[in-house]
């Protein structure tokens, strides 16, 4: 039965996290973002993120979004310092039509850093991206 579940693969949907300027508290943040980069719009999404090493665990944190539009982007959550030395998943789970489509981004221990920023898609923020 699980065999005869088709899930295709996802594309133009992508997971950043940017360093953004915290006004009130005049602080550089990292914060995670989902980017759906497509012409559709993505139904029912479903983020279940969790950082992990060979010691350590957080707990998991579950997010919802009802609709992301095409060409857009929301934030998932903000990013401690001390998770970034760990292995940060982000499980995506989403519709497009009466299509489910599923991806796990991650992004290893330690890449979230000055050194790897990039100019985001649709964003034109820095950050770090993962396809």
């Amino acid at each position: 039965m699980k065999k005869d579940i088709q899930i295709p693969e996802v594309k133009d949907v992508y997971i950043a996290v940017v360093q953004e300027e915290h006004l009130e508290y005049n602080t550089l943040d990292w914060n995670a973002y989902i980017i759906n980069n497509s012409d559709a719009d993505l139904d029912t999404v479903l983020i279940v993120s969790q950082g992990t090493s060979e010691d350590k665990m957080t707990p998991s944190m579950r997010h919802s979004i009802a609709k992301l539009p095409a060409r857009s982007y929301a934030k998932i959550e903000y990013l401690q310092e001390q998770v970034l030395a760990l292995n940060n998943s982000f499980k995506v789970t989403f519709f497009e039509g009466n299509q489910m489509f599923d991806k796990t981004y991650l992004f290893r221990k330690n890449t979230i850093n000055d050194r790897a920023l990039q100019t985001i898609p649709l964003m034109q923020l820095k950050g770090v991206l993962v396809k």
